[in-house]
């Protein structure tokens, strides 16, 4: 074989070695990002069910395609570009986004603590969405794609945080990748929610036996999850902007919240095993970031509510 060939050939196998490395650290660098941003996750998924409850069945997998449609767009066409631009052209700018993503987050959590204990009548809907307009429908699309741009964006910063060491092509790849994959796992979820009491109706319907009781125990089942989803929602909601805070303010040269929560978590791993300590000192954080971002929501509700009329948020 003619020497320039093999030459050839090894500087391929070089170049295919070093392709599949980069392959393989965009996709180590994707699931940390996307991993770090899975709060933000929990809650677009508790959230959505609720723009297309009260409307016709017929009309929830279409009117869940429109939104899938604008988050794709969110993600891709707006946020994507400016995510990559901050990335390599101010960096610095991140942690300030973040926290600003987090205070968000803690306003939104207070805000569903705070409905556990009184209810604003004037945000209720009494009549079902579908006799209040056929413009009721594009409404509540629209409202749940503006909703989808904000925690879209918190997606974006808290995974590009996790990228500044990487180049601008790689953190472009690597937020494609999160944009689109959260987008699938999020609204193909919502979707399996709000069709599961149909789904069961029709195992029932059609079925004896086990099979019809499975049918029935699912559509017991829809309002559970869908409350359940609620609580888990605002937990993450809770935990994530509280840790947005603690860490982001610290990244910009104020350790008080973190070490003050060190300080009170630091009993409590006195009280496990050294193996344990890890796991113990990260559930620790979870909890008291959260309490600290219900604080910090509660704090700044008031001065929102001023701002912006109550009733107009998700």
């Amino acid at each position: 074989m003619p020497t320039g060939l093999v030459a050839l050939l090894d500087d391929v196998a070089a170049i295919a070695k070093v392709a599949a490395a980069s392959v393989d650290d965009i996709g180590a660098a994707a699931a940390r990002a996307g991993t770090k941003s899975a709060g933000v996750v929990i809650d677009d998924a508790a959230v959505t069910p609720t723009y297309v409850t009260g409307f016709d069945p017929s009309r929830e997998l279409p009117m869940i395609w429109k939104i899938t449609k604008g988050s794709f767009k969110n993600k891709l066409v707006f946020l994507l570009p400016a995510a990559v631009l901050l990335g390599q052209f101010a960096p610095f700018l991140i942690p300030i986004i973040l926290i600003f993503g987090g205070l968000f987050l803690c306003y939104e959590a207070a805000e569903k603590v705070l409905e556990i204990f009184h209810v604003d009548e004037s945000t209720k809907h009494d009549q079902p969405a579908i006799i209040e307009g056929p413009g009721r429908e594009q409404e509540m699309v629209s409202g749940a794609i503006r909703t989808d741009l904000i925690l879209s964006g918190e997606i974006m910063a808290i995974a590009l945080s996790e990228l500044t060491d990487q180049v601008w092509w790689e953190q472009a790849i690597i937020l494609a990748i999160i944009g689109i994959v959260i987008t699938v796992a999020v609204y193909g979820s919502v979707a399996l929610i709000v069709k599961m009491d149909d789904i069961g109706l029709h195992i029932a319907q059609n079925n004896e036996g086990a099979l019809r009781s499975f049918g029935c125990g699912l559509v017991r089942l829809m309002p559970k999850l869908l409350a359940a989803l609620s609580i888990i929602g605002t937990l993450a909601m809770a935990w994530v902007g509280g840790g947005l805070l603690v860490h982001n303010v610290a990244a910009l040269g104020w350790h008080g919240p973190e070490h003050l929560i060190d300080w009170l978590s630091h009993p409590l791993l006195g009280l496990f095993p050294a193996s344990a300590e890890l796991m113990v000192g990260g559930i620790a954080f979870a909890l008291l970031s959260g309490i600290l971002g219900v604080l910090v929501g509660a704090g700044i509700a008031p001065l929102v509510h001023k701002i912006i009329p109550h009733g107009e948020g998700h």
